[in-house]
This record gives C-alpha cells, structure tokens and sequence, in this order.
C-alpha cells in the first residue's frame, strides 16, 4: 500500500518540494494538478489548502503531511508531530489600533476578527474580555480600527501589521511548518518506517542547513589550542600532513558562529582555512 503524503498549497509549497527534492523525491507538476507526480512509487501526493490538511490527516483521509502547528492546534487536530522542519516561522499575534489602550478596551464589549476562532476566543477567554467573533477570510489586518477592534493574526516580521497602524498586545504561540502524521499510520510498522525514514532524511538535511565543515592546517604548537576552540559534533578530525609538516584539523561546526570563529581560529594561528557547505547531517 502506497503512503498519502498530502502538501500544502501556498507559500509553504516551494519550501516543502525544495525539501523533498533534496530527500532525492521530485515532486513534477504543471501548477493546476492537484494530484502531482513522484519520483517515489511508495508515495502518493495530494496537494491541498494548509489549513485543511491537519484535520484530513488526523482523520485517516492521508497517512502524513505538512502544516503550520497553527492549524494543528486550532483545530486541536489529533496527530503525531514527527518533525518540525522549522520553515516559514510566524507568531500569532492579537492586535489593536495603535493608539488603543488595551487595559480599557478590556472593559468594554470588543468586536474580534481572526481566521482563527479557537485561539482567538481562548486568549479572550483568558483576558476575561467579553466580545463578538467575526472570522475573516484573508487580509484580516484591514478590519480595524472601522469593523473590528481586535486582531488576531500570523505576522513574520510585523511590517504589515505596523502598516496598518496595529499593535501587538499578546503572542499567542509561534508557529513553523511541521510534518505530521496519522495515529493509526504510526502504528502500521510498513507506513511508520517510510514516514520515519523520510522524517530522517529531512533532519540530516536541515542539520546539514545549520551547518559547515572547516578545515584548516596547523602547526603541532597551536593543535591544542585550535581543538579546544573548534564547536565540534563530538571532536574534531586531526591528521598528520605528509612531510610532517604540521597538522589537518576538519570539523562540522555551527553556521551561525563561524563569524566569530574564523578571526579567532587565525589568531590561534591556523591556516588554509577552508569553509564547504554539508549537505547531510545523520548523526
């Protein structure tokens, strides 16, 4: 039996197919086929709207899939998160007119707008606010300050939000694209090794992601030294140069830091510094 594999439709769609392609699964399609091609024969693909693939999942309707967790607990949809992949993070955020006082409108009947009825109404709930929920279908930001006086929206940097003259009052959780999968897939042990070795490979590929291999060479008087500053996995790589003529020290090192750490690498006195891309990370 082939595993349902269902991909959100959108923005999120790019980034999912990048991912699987480089799992070595090309998904080929032409844009209006909803039912794409896969390098896969194990697979079937579907794609859908995001916001309706956590609970179809959970139903049985597909074996696994991809959705932001805003979905999955605005739905409180009842799958298993395999792996958050950590792409196209967003915060949900409530937010009022700028030049709103949040402490008095609280004390007043509120209109509130959202695509998303269940964490809107809880976080209003938990302010003790009475209101009206009015749900959007898109471009929520516009309704305040004339047809709403309370948002509650995804942002990633907040321009949008700042544009149409709103603030943020509370963030409610944060959000990124996640792989999930059905209860009952999980414990049918052909569905569950497919989706976990899938599940592997997108962490070697993202760890992979985050990131470097560098490698340099030293003289033996200043080994000690690069080896205690080098962030590696577990140790760093050391071998002899031919001739004796110093040493070959190699490690996969954090993307974030390297910055940093190649001025102090130099000053330790390393040199032929190299820095080359991973493409897998399993570890």
């Amino acid at each position: 039996m082939k595993t349902k594999m269902v991909l959100p439709k959108g923005r999120m769609l790019d980034k999912v197919i990048e991912l699987l392609d480089e799992c070595g699964i090309s998904v080929a399609g032409n844009g209006r086929n909803y039912r794409p091609n896969c390098s896969d024969a194990n697979l079937e693909l579907k794609l859908l709207k995001s916001q309706n693939i956590p609970q179809l999942v959970s139903l049985g309707q597909h074996h696994c899939g991809f959705a932001g967790s805003d979905w999955v607990e605005e739905q409180a949809a009842d799958v298993i998160n395999v792996l958050d992949l950590e792409l196209d993070p967003v915060s949900i955020v409530a937010a009022i007119p700028e030049d709103s006082n949040w402490e008095q409108m609280k004390k007043r009947k509120l209109i509130a707008v959202s695509e998303y009825e269940r964490l809107c109404c809880q976080f209003l709930d938990r302010e003790g606010v009475e209101y009206t929920f009015v749900r959007s279908f898109g471009a929520t930001e516009v309704f305040p300050p004339e047809d709403a006086d309370l948002v509650v929206d995804n942002t990633a940097t907040g321009t949008t939000l700042v544009e149409n003259r709103l603030k943020v009052v509370a963030t409610l959780m944060k959000s990124s694209t996640q792989f999930i999968a059905n209860r009952a897939a999980m414990e049918d042990p052909r569905q569950r090794d497919r989706i976990e070795n899938i599940a592997l490979i997108f962490r070697s590929i993202l760890d992979g992601r985050s990131r470097v291999l560098l490698e340099m060479n030293c003289a033996e008087s200043c080994l000690s030294e690069l080896v205690q500053l080098l962030p590696a996995m577990k140790a760093p790589s050391v071998a002899k140069l031919f001739g004796d003529q110093g040493f070959a020290v190699k490690a996969a090192v954090p993307r974030r830091e390297v910055k940093d750490l190649v001025p102090l690498l130099r000053s330790a006195g390393a040199t032929d510094i190299l820095e080359l891309d991973i493409r897998k990370v399993i570890a």
